[in-house]
């Protein structure tokens, strides 16, 4: 290579140097946040001999897959630059229509896609909002926060339901070689949105309304249809962990700030709560264990 090639390079910034600068940025920005959770992951192992366990990292890791696969749904959102607040409002919601529909036993295998119909129908829903009337994201999924969480009151009749033998319980109680039936699911869940966003011509869309949605119409993508199955697919996602976190008793907060689920875990039964149905539990001395 010559001086002159050598100054060229020098001063475009496209010399070694530069290059091995380009790929460790690179580099960065796949791993993310890895290697903070493998530093953590590593002072915890020494501070606590059980805490590498076998055991407890299934523990850890069942802990974990449902904000994986709300993490999933919510992915689909974020990359189109929006957002949905009320993705806990539809899991809560689509819990308790599929312990309503279980407490029939001539229809309790309809519990799971009642389920998945209540997440996707909400999602629609708001997607629709959005696309069609062109209202924003943040004002949509706020609204519904308060008014999917009234209707998971109104399903439940405000009341506590219970159903002590859901025929789904395997689900969120089963394994296969030792590894917990949640953690597949979420697996399967990571891997089928990764294909999607990756190596399909949707997954390039989403990306391309996220970065400017007026460029991405002008090339023809159908931005309006596009948004309607992210928030879609957010539903759904969380449709599918209502049928999946056996033992849990998702329920809106008791005060009007969030509409987070919150987890309570029944004596030798499995239920849903209405907020003010558990603070009535609670005075006649019906026992709950939070974690």
């Amino acid at each position: 290579m010559s001086q002159i090639d050598r100054q060229v390079q020098a001063a475009t910034g496209q010399g070694p140097a530069s290059n091995r600068a380009q790929a460790t940025r690179a580099l960065v920005r796949a791993l993310g946040m890895l290697p903070v959770l493998v530093v953590l992951c590593a002072a915890f192992a020494i501070a606590s001999d059980r805490f590498a366990s076998v055991g407890n990292l299934l523990i850890v890791m069942q802990q974990a897959s449902i904000n994986l696969v709300l993490a999933c749904g919510m992915t689909f959102v974020i990359l189109t630059a929006g957002i949905d607040l009320s993705i806990g409002s539809i899991l809560a919601a689509a819990a308790m229509a599929a312990l309503i529909v279980s407490l029939d036993p001539t229809y309790a295998i309809l519990a799971i896609p009642a389920a998945l119909a209540c997440g996707l129908g909400f999602g629609l829903v708001n997607g629709m909002l959005i696309a069609a009337i062109r209202l924003p994201p943040f004002i949509v999924t706020l609204g519904a926060l308060t008014a999917i969480r009234g209707a998971a009151r109104l399903m439940g009749k405000d009341t506590t339901v219970f159903n002590p033998d859901l025929a789904y319980a395997v689900i969120g109680n089963g394994s296969i070689a030792g590894i917990p039936w949640l953690v597949i699911i979420a697996l399967g869940v990571v891997l089928v949105s990764w294909f999607v966003l990756r190596r399909t011509v949707l997954g390039v869309h989403i990306y391309a309304i996220g970065g400017n949605p007026d460029a991405a119409r002008l090339a023809g993508i159908k931005v309006g249809l596009v948004l309607v199955f992210v928030y879609a697919m957010s539903g759904l996602l969380a449709g599918l962990w209502a049928v999946s976190w056996r033992r849990r008793a998702f329920m809106p907060p008791m005060d009007c700030s969030l509409a987070r689920p919150m987890s309570w875990t029944p004596s030798r039964r499995s239920s849903l709560v209405a907020p003010r149905s558990l603070a009535a539990s609670a005075r006649s001395g019906e026992r709950w264990s939070a974690r």
